[in-house]
């Protein structure tokens, strides 16, 4: 195959840049506690200077995986997959979860919503990025709303994000994890006074699970 070939099937996204793929327990939001297959995509430009997956966001550095290799191998662990990243709306979600439903799964795609929504969704978990905002149509199909809770400033910017998503959306703020124990008594105390909020944590973590 030659690089442009290649290139086109990644653009049809047929070919997609896979850094890793494991089954665990679901961490966060709604679905937390949850047993799920995780494929994470790589590339992301998005450039959240706490992400902790900072390995994702070259593209280049994960190899181009067919698409119908990866549903082959997520569909023997669980019948819930969820799409991460990186950035996975960076690349067309289409044929992958079609592929996907076409076996009669679960699709879950977490997302910053940056980038045009593709792909057959399940649920949805927007998790906004102030570097780079969220599409409109993000926003209105949205399940969860994941803020992450970094300093003072982010409850701000989570109240703002909460006033552009659909009405049934599930409002949720996550400290982040090198912060936590500094922020989650902000976050208790927020939520406290503003119930319409839950806390969300990276229970995985304290788990000590993928």
């Amino acid at each position: 195959m030659t690089r442009r070939e290649r290139q086109e099937l990644i653009d049809k996204g047929l070919l997609l840049p896979l850094m890793e793929e494991f089954y665990t327990i679901q961490g966060e939001g709604f679905h937390k506690g949850t047993a799920a297959y995780f494929v994470r995509i790589g590339g992301c430009d998005v450039g959240c200077h706490w992400c902790d997956v900072k390995e994702s966001w070259l593209a280049e550095l994960h190899p181009p995986t067919e698409t119908e290799k990866i549903v082959e191998n997520a569909i023997k662990y669980s019948d819930t997959i969820i799409v991460t990243g990186g950035e996975p709306l960076t690349w067309d979600m289409g044929p992958l979860t079609a592929q996907l439903k076409a076996k009669g799964v679960q699709t879950h795609i977490e997302t910053s919503g940056a980038y045009k929504l593709t792909g057959q969704w399940d649920w949805i978990c927007l998790s906004p990025k102030k570097m780079k905002l969220p599409t409109e149509e993000v926003y209105e199909k949205a399940h969860e709303l994941k803020c992450i809770i970094y300093n003072n400033d982010d409850f701000k910017f989570a109240e703002e994000q909460a006033e552009k998503v659909n009405d049934n959306c599930i409002l949720y703020l996550q400290p982040e994890w090198s912060k936590r124990d500094k922020v989650i008594p902000k976050i208790v105390d927020y939520v406290m006074a503003n119930p319409r909020w839950k806390v969300s944590l990276q229970t995985h973590k304290y788990l000590n699970i993928p």
